[in-house]
């Protein structure tokens, strides 16, 4: 037995499976946790990384999709947001995935899977492929997006409350930016004019890198077993659809602008497939970058205040869209776009940081105090965890789709736009009237002699 100074042994690693594991307590984290937690944050990382990338794939190969392959611009936001749609779905069975296999295990299966759409695209990627064709390979992009949520519900265990803002920030930060770099890599194939063929051959082994890097420096964690009444009582809290919503209007933006910006240059501002690509990676690529920032600000300053400000910053930035898209000026509208991705990426960081804090609240509330109370909010957090980031990657299907109806109905993407400002001026007063609205406390109906229960408060969610 260990004592609250005393760090318990060192982790086993036979078979990579950790017995013993207790980040709350500082001597262990000191001396055994920390060291441990940096190292499977690293390579969950690496695979994340590649995940999104693959996920994010087909909004790169449009780009390569010229008149010969017969798709209309309908057809092609059609099927970025079907491979968004997948990506949203397999989110909920992998977070669960982790508990059932162990992190590591499932870190590897899962990298291993990513192999399946990126050789079936390689296979198919040529003219005269029938958009059927091209929309069931494109599917099978989507379990990409999976590893986001079997990613995060992993970390999510192997950090203390206090570090979870930042090591939740980066892990999903170090994932959001394969966004960009499978963008750079594209801008580089067509400007030295390769094509798609050659972008899908270099992922190839890297994808088989992820896997063995998983393979090798790894670790599941015992504690961290499969509980289904967790995703129960996960689904039955209303904070768990609450904060999917808010998860909508950041990472939903996100990834639905991410697949949909290049698209947008070519269809409303007559790019070249060369000249989309010069700017496409840079709103991601900075949208992945700030988000660690956004989760450490959430450790500092509370999650639901850095939220509350960058939805009216995303409120601000999309209505100069609007105004850029009428005037159609092509230097403001890409300016704009950039800055709502950084937007973007900073809100992902901040709402995230909100959920283990919100279930940590409710255990103190039930009276639970310590490791009881710890081990309450890692089980209800990592069950949440799933389904909030599913519904929010469903925010990157409605984009796509607002978007697709948009240019049917207009010939550009102001219609969309204006929605999108609508639902951020949503988002914002949902995060006020829950998470930050100042109420007058309820006396408890008590005896003088009766003890109190602990008010239930997110003021420093």
């Amino acid at each position: 037995m260990t004592g609250p100074g005393t760090a318990p042994a060192p982790p086993s690693k036979g078979g990579r499976w950790i017995q013993h594991w207790d980040p709350e307590n500082e001597t262990f984290w000191n001396e055994t946790g920390e060291k441990v937690a940096r190292r499977n944050l690293f390579f969950s990382v690496l695979s994340e990384h590649i995940g999104f990338s693959i996920w994010t794939l087909w909004s790169v190969l449009v780009l390569f999709m010229g008149p010969e392959y017969g798709l209309t611009p309908a057809d092609k936001f059609m099927l970025t947001s079907m491979v968004t749609l997948v990506g949203a779905v397999v989110r909920v069975p992998y977070t669960f995935a982790v508990a059932i296999f162990g992190g590591r295990n499932w870190t590897i299966i899962s990298a291993g899977l990513l192999l399946v759409p990126t050789v079936a695209a390689f296979t198919v990627m040529e003219p005269g492929t029938s958009f059927s064709t091209f929309l069931l390979v494109g599917l099978l992009a989507g379990i990409g997006g999976g590893n986001f949520a079997s990613s995060m519900t992993n970390i999510n265990a192997f950090f203390p409350l206090r570090k979870k803002g930042w090591a939740l920030g980066l892990n999903a930060g170090g994932g959001n930016i394969g966004v960009p770099v499978i963008q750079l890599a594209a801008l580089a194939i067509i400007g030295a004019g390769g094509g798609p063929r050659v972008l899908l051959g270099i992922y190839i082994p890297l994808i088989l890198v992820a896997a063995v890097m998983a393979a090798l420096f790894m670790d599941n964690l015992e504690n961290v077993k499969n509980d289904t009444g967790a995703a129960k009582d996960a689904a039955r809290d209303a904070h768990t659809w609450i904060m999917s919503f808010l998860y909508i209007g950041t990472f939903g933006s996100f990834i639905g602008y991410s697949f949909a910006f290049g698209q947008v240059l070519q269809n409303q501002f007559g790019r070249t497939p060369l000249e989309a690509a010069y700017v496409t990676f840079i709103g991601p690529l900075l949208g992945s970058l700030i988000r660690p920032l956004g989760g450490w600000m959430a450790d500092k300053y509370g999650g639901a205040k850095i939220s509350l400000w960058n939805y009216v910053g995303m409120g601000v930035a999309t209505a100069v869209l609007i105004g850029a898209s009428m005037e159609k000026s092509l230097a403001l509208f890409t300016g704009a776009f950039v800055v709502l991705f950084v937007l973007s990426g900073l809100g992902n960081g901040s709402t995230f940081k909100m959920i283990p804090g919100i279930f940590q609240n409710k255990a103190l509330a039930k009276g639970l105090q310590g490791e009881a109370a710890a081990a309450y909010g890692r089980r209800l957090s990592g069950a949440s965890m799933g389904l909030i980031g599913a519904v929010g990657a469903l925010g990157g299907v409605g984009i796509n789709l607002a978007f697709r109806q948009s240019f049917l109905s207009y010939g550009s993407g102001t219609g969309a736009f204006v929605a999108f400002l609508a639902f951020y001026a949503v988002c914002f007063a949902v995060t006020w009237a829950v998470y930050l609205r100042r109420t007058t406390p309820r006396v408890p109906v008590t005896s003088a002699t009766s003890e109190a229960k602990p008010q239930l408060s997110y003021a420093k969610v």
